[in-house]
């Protein structure tokens, strides 16, 4: 899974709950949502996906480091 889907689908399953960056890259790896051995530089795949995402307007910046999903 890309690390942009994967960390929509975290932020989605989290129901609304902020999360810090290392609780989404955690839960992606746990969930198997990423693979690290296909996925040069996860933690830097996903803090960067991340604060794409932020910027586009599909995830919330609560803080540093923290993201929650947009709510419904």
């Amino acid at each position: 899974m890309d690390p942009k889907e994967a960390c929509l689908q975290v932020l989605g399953d989290a129901g609304g709950e902020t999360l810090h960056w290392t609780v989404v890259f955690d839960r992606a790896l746990t969930g198997r949502l990423i693979d690290p051995f296909t996925t040069s530089d996860v933690r830097g795949a996903v803090v960067k996906s991340l604060a794409a995402l932020a910027k586009e307007g599909r995830v919330v910046k609560q803080g540093t480091g923290l993201y929650r999903a947009l709510a419904d």
